[in-house]
């Protein structure tokens, strides 16, 4: 138990420094820390791989995994029953596009290993002309795609979607996907960091060594069935105070996103169900409530635990945005 008062947490960002990484992780949010360049940051996370350390408060210093042994429902809420923090919030700057690559889903997963991956992305920025690959096109299966591997012509076998700022894509696991050159993107994802690539468009590292590839792999998780998807349209939601707006971005069986578009404060009480992931994209986000307050600082991300008592969340000055993530 915690013996003190819940506020919400701010953790140091985990970055990763891949191919083909940016720099607007560091340029656009002022984070002079990060590497240059730098592909992901992980925002909040609990996975082994890339496990978040407080910041701030009393518990600066400690664990995700490590608050969520030693509180469990306060942090979580009753919607985690196993007591692990079920997702991963990462930004990610592709300055040229990553590798066509698929997750497994559940039922993959426990046929064949590996961790369950259904993520989402929320483009942040993009250039006119952007898109992303997300599934293969009609009547693509396991022999068009395994001998388009083998001829280098994996892109002519992929969906396209033009994106642009503001839409969300969804990528339940076995989708085949890439995120393309140009895009700036907040990923929320399942607690995973399975990855199977299948093609990484002929690229090689300094050294002039291509990246390792897991085709065999890739090939027994694919959804071959999986149904094609579209970009999602936000849904408009009844914001509690009168000015502000509030939008559903996007609700699947792992987590939901909404977005707030805050001129005066939005009030919320928890009724402990789920903690809720924040990041702040445009403009300073003020927490409070009755023992204290935090800055939410634009480009930066907190969990407020599930636990918390009522709290306020507006803008520090003018309008401000937060995207919000519960399960």
């Amino acid at each position: 138990m915690w013996g003190m008062n819940l506020y919400p947490l701010l953790f140091m960002p985990v970055y990763r420094d891949y191919v083909w990484g940016g720099d607007r992780i560091r340029e656009r949010f002022g984070r002079p820390a990060a590497p240059s360049p730098c592909a992901e940051s992980w925002e909040i996370s609990a996975h082994p791989d890339g496990m978040g350390v407080v910041e701030n408060g009393s518990c600066a210093g400690k664990t995700l995994a490590e608050i969520c042994a030693e509180s469990g429902a306060e942090i979580l809420g009753t919607h985690c029953p196993d007591g692990r923090f079920p997702i991963l919030v990462k930004l990610i700057d592709a300055k040229t596009r990553l590798s066509v690559q698929v997750h497994p889903d559940e039922g993959a997963a426990s046929r064949y290993g590996g961790e369950a991956k259904t993520e989402m992305w929320y483009i942040l920025d993009a250039p006119q002309d952007a898109f992303v690959c997300a599934g293969l096109r009609p009547g693509v299966g396991p022999r068009i795609f395994g001998d388009a591997i083998k001829d280098r012509k994996v892109a002519s076998t992929l969906r396209t979607l033009p994106v642009s700022p503001g839409k969300a894509v969804f990528i339940p696991g076995g989708l085949v996907h890439a995120i393309c050159e140009g895009c700036l993107i907040l990923e929320v994802q399942q607690s995973s960091n399975t990855t199977y690539r299948v093609y990484d468009w002929d690229r090689v590292d300094a050294g002039g060594n291509p990246r390792m590839l897991h085709v065999k792999q890739a090939m027994e998780v694919i959804d071959w069935h999986a149904p094609e998807l579209g970009l999602f349209s936000s849904i408009p939601m009844k914001a509690a105070a009168a000015s502000n707006k509030r939008d559903r971005v996007l609700r699947c069986d792992f987590f939901t996103m909404e977005r707030f578009t805050l001129t005066e404060p939005e009030p919320f009480k928890p009724d402990g169900s789920s903690f809720r992931a924040l990041f702040a994209p445009d403009g300073d986000v003020a927490i409070n409530w009755a023992d204290g307050q935090e800055t939410l600082p634009a480009g930066r991300s907190c969990l407020i635990p599930a636990a918390m008592p009522p709290y306020s969340l507006g803008s520090v000055d003018g309008v401000a945005t937060v995207l919000s993530v519960e399960v």
